[in-house]
Parts: C-alpha cells; structure tokens; sequence
C-alpha cells in the first residue's frame, strides 16, 4: 500500500468528492492561488478552477455566513479555516445557523457544510493560536465533531463528512501535515461516530484522539516493557461518540485513563468520565484518570510549553496510578 502525507490525503478526500458532486466547492484563506496555508488544497485550483476553489477575504464572518447560505441553494461548501483559533469570529454562523437550519426550517434545509482546518497547539504560537475547540463544538447540538489522528483515518472520515447532509467540524493539526501514513488508492468511507481499538491490551484503557493520541503509544511502548498491557482507542469523532466501545473495553481492562489536549475543565474526557461511571461503575478497579493541559492560557516559551502540554510521561504516570503500582 501507498504512504501518503496529512495533507495529500485531506487533498485527495477533496479532490474525489468534488470530482463527483459539482455542488461542492472549497473556499478559505489562501485555499486556490497558494494552494493552501498547509498546501492541504494543493492543485485543486488548477482542476476545478476559481468558481468551485475560491480564495477569501480574511473576514471568517463573512465567509462563513455565504458558505451556509449557499447550502440552501443546494451548494455543498466546505470551509477551511487557516487555524480554529480564528473561527471565533465567525462562530455565530457555525452554532446559529449551520447547526440550527434544520431544526428551525422544520426540516426544509438540511446544511451539507464541512468546516476544517487546524485545532490546538503548534508549537509556539502562544496564547490565541493554541487553543483545542473540540469540546465547544461537540456541546452544539446539531454539529458532528471529527478529530482524526492520522493520513488514513483523515481520507475515509472526510469523505465521509463531506457526504453528510448535516454540518461538520473537521478538526486538524499543524503538526500533523506531515505525518505519513498508508492509504489505499481505491474508495474507502469510514463511518462517522466510530471509535477503533488501535492497540489491544488487557491492563488498563487509554481514550485518546488528534495528535496527542501520539503519546499514548509512545507510553505504552514503555509500558509494555515493564509487563503492561495498554489497549489504546482511538475516538476520531467526539460528537457523536462511541460509547459502546469505550465501555465495552473498560469492562475488559477495568481501568481508564483519558488524554486529552484540551483545557481540563468541561471537556469531551469529562463527559467520557461521566459516562463511564454511570454506565460501568461496578467494572472500575480504580477512579477514572484524565490528563489535559494545564488551565492556563497556553505559554509561548518552549520549556513552559512542554510543562503546559500533556506527555507520554504524564500518561505512564497516570497508568501506574490507575495500577497503584
């Protein structure tokens, strides 16, 4: 099988998509003429030309709102943001209207919308560039929220956002870009709202997705080497989330620990929390850890940034607790 980069595979989610349905289009920040901030949308102005691949204003407001417009004349838009950070200012087309057009037309018009683009840290880019929104978004009812870790899970579940009639926060890295990774040549949809066991381990559960997850692996890694087995999942979507597969492995493994680059106050692993300790308390051989950020504004320093984020060393610590080892 082929190994392709973040970015080739977001393209060619695109690409495939568009080719078949003309009612999509890409529009953003830099997405035709510099083929993308993060050359995500590489080509495409080139093969579907400055109608369907349309550079935008720095006004996400405004892009926004044309974008969910355009949905109720059957366009299919898919919206990319250079970073979430800057979707602040156009979040009231998002939450007000995208996920609420549905609803308040009694079902008259569904928004087949897909926002995408970066989330969380990347590196030093301080305070207002490092925030994670998953947990904003996934408390709107009406938005599904996916956050891939990886190039293949990236391809299949855009596609699949892509195709929903419903709208969409497609949650990237900056760091992830690069990433390589194997993907079929041939068609692949992964449903949305399922969760995958990426390693199986017997010891103890570790939920994670996005780039963090990164530090999951490297932990268990560790791990294993002093007789711990760690079964990793992977949510990749965390609105709608599977919870039968989060349950189903703590009721295996009889412990839990969440990792998360979020805030550590009401976010996607205090729901999972929740959840879990309502619907399989009797099969918890320990509290429920969770590992976040610290609650701070993120630190523009390297040494204060590497305090601020969560690290497999946080992970193995976490684990033993859970072990009381």
């Amino acid at each position: 099988m082929r190994t392709i980069q973040f970015r080739e595979a977001i393209a060619e989610a695109m690409s495939e998509e568009m080719r078949k349905d003309e009612r999509i289009y890409l529009m953003g920040e830099e997405v035709a003429e510099y083929n993308g901030a993060y050359k995500a949308s590489k080509g495409m102005l080139d093969e579907f030309g400055e109608k369907r691949v349309i550079d935008t204003p720095i006004a996400e407001l405004g892009f926004a709102g044309v974008a969910v417009g355009s949905t109720m004349t059957g366009c299919r838009p898919i919206v990319e943001y250079m970073t979430f950070n800057f979707c602040l200012v156009g979040i009231d087309q998002i939450i007000n209207n995208a996920a609420k057009i549905r609803q308040m037309s009694g079902g008259q018009f569904p928004c087949p919308i897909v926002f995408r683009g970066p989330t969380a840290s990347a590196g030093q880019l301080a305070a207002t560039h490092s925030q994670a929104f998953e947990n904003w978004f996934a408390n709107t009812p009406g938005l599904k929220v996916i956050v891939p870790s990886n190039p293949y899970d990236a391809k299949g579940l855009l596609k699949a956002a892509i195709r929903d009639d419903d709208p969409v926060i497609f949650m990237e890295s900056e760091q992830m870009y690069g990433d390589k990774g194997e993907v079929p040549e041939e068609e692949y949809v992964l449903p949305i709202g399922v969760a995958e066991i990426k390693r199986e381990g017997k010891d103890v559960t570790i939920v994670s997705f996005g780039k963090i997850i990164k530090e999951a692996y490297k932990a268990a890694d560790e791990l294993t080497e002093e007789g711990i087995s760690c079964e990793i999942i992977d949510l990749r979507t965390v609105r709608p989330l599977d919870q039968k597969t989060i349950l189903d492995s703590v009721k295996k493994t009889n412990r839990l620990v969440i990792l998360e680059e979020a805030w550590p106050f009401g976010n996607i692993s205090t729901e999972i929390t929740y959840q879990v300790q309502s619907q399989a308390f009797d099969y918890l051989d320990a509290p429920v850890e969770k590992i976040n950020t610290a609650d701070t504004p993120a630190p523009y320093s390297p040494t204060l940034l590497a305090e601020w984020l969560p690290n497999k060393d946080d992970v193995i610590k976490a684990v033993k607790k859970v072990l009381y080892k």
